[in-house]
């Protein structure tokens, strides 16, 4: 899974001073097509302080009913590979850029408002959110415990604007909740995991407000100017450059019904719907059922000839998350037998061997049944292959890639699968009068990546780190990805590259598809 959820409100706040005169300390840019980070020493008059300190602050925040919506299914934000980024574009514009300074991101405790002004050059626009102010409620100003949003301290206390430390309860007691990114050249993007406080904010530990963006303590308060670093705001006219918190989590399901090899662990899937949706199957005797579901719920047995193995199957889950409708069993069945009686069933070794001598490959029926094998519930077939070996040959796959299934326009709430055909140019091809049906190369190990059609902007990368975030699906028909068209941007024009590793190699398959374009809203 990769999601892309953009900023759903963000400005900055600002004390600067105006004419020598006064501070702007009750401005609004909420609509500003900019976020301006600045800090100016000994820039200004105000009052007896002959070198005061004018500053701004970011701050953004994301809806995050998207991924609440997964929690508890597809998404476990507790899962090793769950990974959120927070992220902000740099938009040099030829103005004046600071060099060598430090950015720190806090997750803050008190909501504010965007607000509507605009007004960047004298700060005409008054209204909230603003130095002073955080938002407005019933028409009563709710101001910030310390102005600019400072009052920093413990998660969980009453009085704060920004939450400095916390204990999660994730058995590592009191920890820092701030990021920070150091900037050597000053034009860098923000690019900053924020993970553990994603993950809290699920989880309802930490409250659900957005994050401040600012210089680092020292750096507002010591002897030197920092003007000014610019990122887009949600209101730039290129989306791609607008704030977005990018989330990464393995979701995919690897069935091996179609690659399933001797001496190699593998796993198969059964699906089970009703009426159109995944469903637990139903059990039971004399009228009392129940679903079945769970770990080691149901047993599949693999039987070819006299040969017999049984292995216990769950409920899929991912993460710690039991998947409606979706069962599976991992396994390895081995070519190297002894006739002697293994813990997960009987294995008779003489008969595969003879019929993987033959033909390199043994059949077996596939019974998926109850935990007293009284009750079947489905029947299939499962061919395991010998693996595949050769005098040395260092060779790629000459591949011909292809998604099977993809139309010219899509809505911005649209889910869709895209199926994936792979052939291999140089597979040996059997001939008959008969007509064939072309099966498609299954690779584990295929990753996908979304670009701008016009631009050639990476939208969506190849994620193949650990998160696996855009690893592809594979299951008897093939592979599939499911892509959420939320994040991508209505007008735009996109494509679709595959990567492939195979064999200590990396294939890279570019515009393999019909570009597509998001062209309706929610």
């Amino acid at each position: 899974m990769y999601r892309i959820l953009t900023a759903s409100k963000d400005t900055y706040i600002t004390n600067k001073i105006l004419n020598n005169k006064f501070r702007a300390t009750d401005s609004n840019v909420g609509q500003a097509a900019s976020l301006d980070l600045f800090k100016l020493y000994g820039e200004s008059i105000s009052g007896s302080d002959v070198s005061p300190v004018e500053l701004s602050r970011v701050l953004v925040d994301f809806n995050l009913k998207p991924l609440r919506d997964l929690t508890g299914t597809l998404l476990d934000y507790s899962h090793s590979s769950f990974n959120c980024t927070l992220k902000l574009f740099d938009i040099y514009g030829g103005q004046t850029t600071p060099a060598d300074f430090k950015l720190i991101v806090f997750p803050l405790s008190r909501s504010f408002d965007e607000g509507t002004g605009i007004d960047v050059v004298t700060f005409n626009d008054l209204g909230s959110s603003n130095f002073i102010t955080a938002s407005i409620s019933s028409g009563s100003p709710i101001n910030w415990f310390k102005s600019g949003s400072n009052k920093q301290g413990l998660l969980n206390s009453d009085n704060i604007d920004i939450i400095s430390s916390g204990n999660l309860s994730d058995g590592l007691g009191v920890i820092n909740l701030w990021k920070s990114q150091n900037f050597p050249l000053g034009d860098e993007d923000l690019e900053i995991d924020v993970t553990n406080v994603i993950s809290a904010t699920l989880a309802g530990q930490i409250p659900d407000k957005g994050f401040r963006i600012s210089y680092s303590g020292t750096q507002e308060t010591d002897g030197f100017s920092r003007f000014v670093k610019r990122f887009a705001s949600s209101q730039h006219s290129e989306y791609s450059k607008r704030p977005r918190l990018e989330v990464r989590f393995d979701d995919s399901i690897q069935d091996h019904h179609k690659s399933f090899f001797f001496d190699t662990s593998g796993s198969i899937f059964l699906n089970n719907f009703k009426r159109g949706s995944y469903s637990n199957i139903l059990s039971g005797s004399r009228g009392r059922l129940y679903g079945v579901s769970g770990s080691k719920c149901m047993k599949v047995i693999l039987k070819s000839g006299s040969y017999k193995k049984t292995i216990k199957a769950s409920q899929h889950s991912v993460g710690d998350n039991f998947i409606a409708g979706i069962y599976s069993a991992s396994f390895l069945v081995s070519d190297f037998f002894t006739g002697s009686s293994h813990s997960e069933g009987t294995d008779d070794g003489y008969f595969l061997r003879e019929e993987i001598k033959t033909a390199g490959s043994c059949s077996f029926t596939e019974i998926w049944s109850s935990l007293d094998e009284t009750i079947g519930y489905a029947t299939g077939s499962l061919v395991v292959r010998s693996v595949n070996r050769s005098l040395f040959k260092n060779q790629n796959k000459r591949l011909l890639m292809s998604i099977t299934n993809i139309k010219s326009e899509y809505r911005n709430s649209d889910v869709v699968r895209f199926r994936i055909f792979s052939e291999d140019i140089d597979r040996d091809i059997k001939y008959s009068k008969l007509p064939l049906e072309t099966q498609s190369q299954i690779f584990t190990s295929l990753y996908y990546r979304i670009k701008d059609a016009e631009s050639g902007k990476v939208i969506i990368p190849f994620d193949d780190s650990s998160s696996n975030g855009t690893l592809c699906s594979c299951d008897s028909d093939g592979m599939y990805f499911d892509l959420y068209m939320s994040s991508l941007f209505k007008g735009k024009l996109y494509t679709i590259d595959l990567l492939v590793k195979d064999r200590g190699i990396d294939q890279i398959f570019t515009d393999i598809a019909a570009k597509f374009r998001i062209v309706w809203g929610f």
